[in-house]
């Protein structure tokens, strides 16, 4: 299929209607029960997370959740959490290595909520957290880009040993529209700066960021959700029989040296 032109990816990625984690939980796996709270402060929707089965193998589900209406929008915050929304997903992530269960992560945000109330509750503490915690994991992590990956909000769910990105999403350290209305004063010129950032999936999959591109349905992956999520589901069976069988105690380290490599630098 060629690919689609970055406006409409952009286009593609904030349209109503595009799958979420709420349809992809249902249509790839069993008997999800969805777990709530932080045991800190409260629940937070814009994180979904639970238990399941991917066919008869048991693992733990974290997800941000993007609104496919704007009623689902208004509830999960426009897919921007708080802390305590990565402050559940480590407690998932946690729990999952206790009972030796892969965690597969699904993120799709523009980034992370940076109201008031968020801070004075610890959201950049509850992002670093995260990235330490979920680096030392005895046990697979999976994460796949649904659609928006923007700066330290999905970046808390992106300590994996594999990156999965559907093929017409993003994946950045600042969403094109920060970036643009950051350096020019002027969200208008966000095109102009998705083009500088190389944050496609193409892009990041040369640069060796992105392991595996997953195909959508032809148009996006609206026009066919049940295609895009067996595409997902054949890669995440895959993803989970080969990350399994390398033992626990080794995954730590290569998920050091997988992001150690990331980026070029000389050394003098």
């Amino acid at each position: 299929m060629p690919e689609l032109s970055l406006d409409k990816k952009l286009e593609l990625l904030r349209s109503m209607g595009r799958p979420s984690v709420k349809d992809y939980f249902s249509l790839i796996f069993k008997e999800f029960t969805e777990f709530h709270g932080d045991r800190y402060y409260s629940d937070d929707p814009a994180v979904m997370g639970g238990v399941a089965f991917l066919e008869d193998v048991p693992v733990t589900l974290i997800g941000q959740v993007k609104g496919r209406d704007i009623e689902e929008l208004k509830q999960s915050n426009f897919s921007m959490p708080h802390p305590e929304g990565y402050r559940k997903a480590l407690r998932l992530a946690k729990q999952a290595e206790k009972f030796h269960r892969p965690v597969i992560c699904f993120i799709d945000t523009p980034g992370a909520y940076c109201g008031i109330g968020a801070e004075e509750r610890g959201q950049g503490e509850a992002i670093a957290r995260n990235l330490m915690e979920f680096m030392g994991l005895e046990t697979p992590v999976i994460s796949i880009v649904l659609g928006e990956g923007g700066s330290g909000g999905a970046l808390a769910l992106g300590v994996c040993d594999e990156l999965a990105m559907l093929e017409n999403a993003m994946y950045s350290v600042i969403s094109p529209r920060g970036f643009a209305s950051i350096l020019w004063k002027d969200a208008g010129r966000e095109r102009e700066a998705a083009e500088l950032m190389k944050i496609t999936a193409q892009d990041l999959f040369s640069f060796g960021i992105c392991d595996k591109i997953i195909e959508e349905a032809e148009g996006g992956a609206k026009m066919n959700k049940n295609l895009t999520a067996k595409n997902i589901e054949t890669y995440v069976k895959d993803a989970v029989t080969r990350l399994t069988a390398l033992g626990r105690d080794s995954l730590p380290e290569r998920r050091y040296q997988k992001f150690r490599q990331i980026g070029l630098f000389k050394e003098g």
